[in-house]
């Protein structure tokens, strides 16, 4: 079994594909027509890091960031730490 272990200080970030889109008129609007999402589940992080992620955490990033890559069928993003804006947390109330 492999894996990919980020190095100096990047994050893998699997991104979710949106599903196909289609017009009223029944017309397939390509990936490259579509705005990208800017989020993405943390699925590892390098060695001994001290940022303030794990594993699964929902986290936003800077757009036209990081690399993308496909590793076994699935889309990953390996970015920056840097380039890590906020992460989604569970709040009881606002």
């Amino acid at each position: 079994m492999r894996k990919i272990q980020p190095i100096n200080n990047n994050v893998l970030l699997k991104l979710e594909g949106p599903a196909e889109e289609k017009t009223s008129g029944g017309i397939i609007i390509p990936d490259t027509a579509r705005e990208k999402s800017q989020e993405g589940k943390v699925e590892a992080l390098p060695v001994d890091s001290d940022i303030d992620l794990s594993i699964g955490d929902i986290v936003l990033y800077k757009g036209f960031s990081g690399t993308e890559i496909t590793f076994e069928g699935d889309k990953y993003l390996l970015i920056l730490m840097d380039d890590i804006l906020a992460k989604y947390v569970e709040v009881d109330s606002i």
